[in-house]
């Protein structure tokens, strides 16, 4: 790697530089504990968080010195270099920390001299603790050595990007120092947004230790751009310019956003109170500061702290200082471990250096820790309460409970707005109170406490302008040849009009900011343009816009963002059609042939059932046999117009009747209704029945020139792009449906809703044929990811509400309606059985339930009346017994007054108890 042969130079050069390397301890294999171990520190002693970190260090080093408890026996000696802000140096001075034999290694403070001594310690097996270095990448397997005793940089932009999502920005700038933990930072930060949806719209690099005119120059460029909302990630000791620079440009004014990550906290908590200038500088800004919780410990801590100053200098204290402090009593407490454990405190040589000692470099001063990794398991299995909070790791090698104050800059000091923590997310509740509770969406969904924004202001800022300085927004409008009711050329200020310029006009009119718009037509003026182009060059950024009637399909939503719809569309098939005039036999229409058979043969069948329940009760049901064929049949067929002049006298008649009057009744009035329809609606015909029966036929089909809908045919519905006829305005439509498919026209034409509906209004002998068979809508199209897209969605909704949509639709549509065309009425259809198999089936019912009542009545007169008989021997013959099917069927026939008659005559009755009848002497049995 290049790292590898950097750290290998740079060991080179300070081999040279610095010599031999006195005082090493000796190599000891015995397990008795040493009298002395040495750690390192290695950090920038005049920098901010070196002046944070220096007294805490050797308070933490004396403090363990101090505790019986831990080392007996064993002093921790304390070695720092000054890395005096170089990484170069940096490099160097910690190679002489490394010859000196340190067990460890505190910091550095800077991720770049991590990634670089990294690989040192891995060969040495020397554990590098750092408190400052946050940048992500040096948690990767390819530094196992690496112990990070602060918060990550990956949990810190997660804490801004989640207060990104919290106002709901979608785009930010990322201004930051071109190092190793600039570049770092701002790969978490991205990958954080693009979580929460939203992306760094611009990343704007700052050379280490680059100027204030460099930085003024860099701060011009990013504030031409659109993005309002800034992120920076620098070091804290030159971060200030930064913010001094964009106040001299006049960008800590309204309706500016500045977050900084947290060497802006480490800069007002070095001084121990809010400098003035640091405060005047950056008013309204948000930073974060890594979480310390407020404990026992660290007010025990400030005390020594003070002590540790020049006399009148309070000394500061900061998450830094806490990190620090617990490094050394992380590195004491592994030691003990790593000693109880029975491990000596011994070094070896380096073979590999060994090998090239003949060079004349002295690189034996660089011996390897012998039991290196069980010192750094040690580490990473620590488990205590410190002043940052609970030192402990995970399998990753961080600490646990990653947690940031969210602080906001206003007036002459600050104040915390909330938290943010890897558990909660954005809480207004300090995170320890959360740790053990059971988190919900209730908990989560927590606002911060309000903002004073740069500016003074507490509105939340829109996070974004637009960036042409008074040059007008060029917004594309194709120039159409028809249906010009959407979008036409003027003679106006603007150029066009129409009734997506009105609506479009009328949501930018809603908008809190002004947005000057300059309007060019899209397309040569001899036909439609093509609409998919239109959207290209939206997305190519030839156009800031367009607008139109611009349908929201797939294929554009991947190169645009579109608004809200403002109107519905779909696709819907028009055929051309046909009346059909009425002819001497349109009577019979209402009904279905089969229908007129069933009627037939129902009213038949009621005849006969009343008959049969009549005949034997009523006379007008009795008679000779051709007389009774007549009555039936003219019974049968007088109920469909009430004129029957037979009445029933039987319940079981008169039953059946009402069940059947009622049928008929429903019966006279559909076909009634369906009679008057047909004659007074006139019906449309047409071949195309709809899309299966179009797709599946070799006929041509029409589109609108420039539509999209061509594209869905070959695409979609896979038809064939010979078949497919370009078709320009409503009279080309009307011209080739007339001329058919086989006489250069076509059978049938594909567009989309407003269109046909004005095809319609002005064309009444065509038709549409089913239903919309695709769903969209008409938007307006903006490059992607822009902010004034999701503002006049807004805004659209808003006229849609209010009622302004429909009132523009209306001024500039309404004329479509003056052709009606009823669709149920073109599409009238005769009555079948299935709309009346109910009422046929109760008839059914009702007719049989009679008729098995009758017979019941009839078979249980019979059986009495056979044994009756049978008991009068000298009356009548017993051949003469009804026993036949004849004899039923004769005593069926007999009047129902005889047969009561009969049955009341006792047995031993005279001859006159005969059955016979004078009347009727042929029915008599013999």
């Amino acid at each position: 790697m290049g790292s590898a042969h950097l750290a290998a130079l740079l060991l080179c050069v300070c081999i040279i530089a610095g010599g031999a390397i006195a005082g090493r301890q000796n190599d000891t294999n015995g397990v008795s504990r040493p009298a002395e171990v040495r750690i390192g520190a290695l950090f920038t002693f005049g920098s901010v968080i070196g002046r944070a970190v220096m007294p805490a260090i050797v308070l933490a080093v004396a403090d363990v010195n101090a505790d019986p408890t831990l080392l007996p026996g064993t002093k921790l000696s304390l070695l720092m270099q000054d890395t005096n802000c170089s990484g170069f140096v940096g490099t160097i001075e910690a190679l002489q920390l490394l010859a000196k034999d340190v067990i460890a290694v505190l910091g550095p403070q800077s991720s770049a001299i991590a990634h670089i001594i990294s690989h040192a310690v891995n060969k040495l097996q020397v554990p590098l603790i750092s408190f400052a270095a946050s940048d992500p990448t040096l948690s990767s397997l390819e530094y196992p050595y690496f112990v990070r005793a602060t918060q990550s940089d990956y949990y810190q932009m997660s804490a801004v990007a989640s207060i990104i999502s919290q106002y709901q920005w979608r785009e930010v700038i990322a201004i930051y120092v071109d190092d190793d933990y600039g570049r770092g930072g701002i790969t978490a930060l991205g990958d954080a947004l693009a979580k929460k949806m939203s992306k760094i719209a611009y990343k704007a690099k700052l050379p280490p230790g680059a100027g204030r005119s460099a930085i003024q120059d860099i701060l011009m460029q990013v504030n031409e751009m659109e993005s309002r909302v800034y992120v920076v990630h620098v070091n804290p000791d030159s971060g200030m310019t930064v913010f001094s620079a964009a106040k001299s440009l006049g960008m800590m004014s309204s309706g500016y956003v500045w977050i900084a990550t947290d060497w802006l906290s480490a800069v007002i908590d070095s001084s121990g109170h809010v400098a003035s200038d640091v405060t005047e500088n950056t008013q309204g800004v948000i930073t974060l500061r890594q979480h310390v919780p407020d404990s026992g410990i660290q007010q025990s801590l400030l005390p020594k702290l003070n002590n540790l100053t020049r006399k009148g200098n309070r000394s500061s204290f900061s998450s830094y200082t806490a990190h620090a402090y617990d490094s050394v009593w992380l590195v004491a407490h592994a030691v003990e471990q790593f000693l109880s454990a029975g491990n000596a405190v011994s070094f070896s040589a380096n073979q590999n250096l060994q090998a090239i000692k003949g060079s004349g470099l002295q690189l034996d001063s660089l011996r390897i820790l012998n039991n290196g990794d069980k010192l750094l398991e040690k580490v990473l299995q620590a488990n205590f309460t410190g002043v940052s909070g609970q030192v402990q790791f995970t399998l990753d090698r961080n600490l646990i409970h990653p947690a940031y104050d969210i602080l906001n800059i206003g007036g002459t000091g600050f104040r915390t707005i909330g938290y943010w923590s890897n558990i909660s997310g954005l809480s207004i509740a300090a995170p320890e109170n959360l740790h053990s509770v059971q988190l919900n969406s209730t908990t989560n969904d927590i606002q911060l406490h309000d903002v004073i924004w740069p500016g003074q202001t507490a509105e939340k800022p829109r996070g974004w302008v637009f960036p042409y300085h008074g040059k007008l927004l060029r917004i594309g409008v194709p120039l159409r040849t028809s249906y010009n009711e959407f979008v036409m050329q003027d003679d106006g200020p603007d150029g066009v009009k129409g009734f997506s310029v009105d609506v479009f006009k009328s949501a930018i009119s809603l908008l809190p900011y002004p947005v000057g718009c300059s309007f060019v037509l899209f397309g040569d003026g001899l036909k439609n343009p093509s609409y998919s182009d239109l959207v290209q060059k939206v997305s190519e950024n030839y156009f800031d816009a367009a607008i139109g009637d611009i349908s929201i399909v797939t294929n554009r939503t991947r190169l645009v963002d579109f608004t809200q719809p403002y109107t519905e569309s779909g696709l819907i098939i028009v055929a051309p059609a046909k009346e059909t005039e009425s002819n001497a036999w349109a009577f019979l229409k209402p009904f279905t042939f089969q229908m007129w058979c069933v009627l037939g043969l129902l009213f038949l069948f009621v005849g006969t059932v009343v008959w049969i329940l009549e005949h034997r009760t009523n006379t007008e049901f009795r008679g000779t046999p051709r007389q009774q064929i007549m009555t039936v049949c003219w019974f049968s067929f007088s109920t469909m117009f009430f004129a029957h002049r037979e009445n029933t006298s039987s319940a079981l008649g008169r039953f059946v009747l009402l069940v059947w009057l009622f049928v008929v009744l429903i019966i006279n009035s559909s076909y009634t209704a369906s009679l008057t329809s047909l004659l007074t609606v006139q019906e449309l015909t047409s071949g195309v029945k709809g899309l299966d029966s179009l797709i599946s036929s070799s006929s041509a089909i029409g589109y609108q020139v420039g539509s999209f809908a061509r594209n869905y045919l070959v695409e979609e519905l896979n038809i064939a792009d010979s078949r497919l006829v370009p078709l320009n305005s409503p009279s080309d439509y009307a011209r080739a449906l007339e001329l058919g498919s086989g006489n250069g026209g076509v059978a049938a034409i594909i567009d989309e809703l407003p269109y046909v509906e004005i095809f319609l209004s002005k064309y009444c002998k065509f038709k549409t044929v089913g239903q919309v068979f695709t769903k969209s809508g008409w938007g307006f199209a903006f490059p992607r990811d822009s902010p004034l897209a999701d503002d006049l969605s807004t805004a659209i909704l808003t006229l849609s509400e209010n009622g302004d949509l429909q009132r523009i639709h209306d001024e500039w549509l309404s004329g479509m309606k003056g052709c009606e065309s009823d669709d149920s009425g073109m599409n009238s259809n005769s009555l079948s059985l299935a709309s009346f198999w109910g009422l046929f089936v109760v008839c059914g019912l009702a007719c049989a339930l009679a008729l098995l009542i009758f017979f019941w009545r009839i078979l249980f007169q019979y059986s009495k009346y056979n044994n009756q008989v049978e008991l009068e021997p000298t009356i009548v013959n017993r051949t003469a017994r009804l026993t036949s099917i004849k004899s039923l069927i004769s005593f069926v026939d007999k009047r129902e007054e005889e047969v009561k008659n009969a049955l009341k005559k006792k047995p031993n009755g005279s001859q006159q108890a005969r059955i016979g009848s004078t009347e009727e002497p042929s029915t008599l049995p013999l």
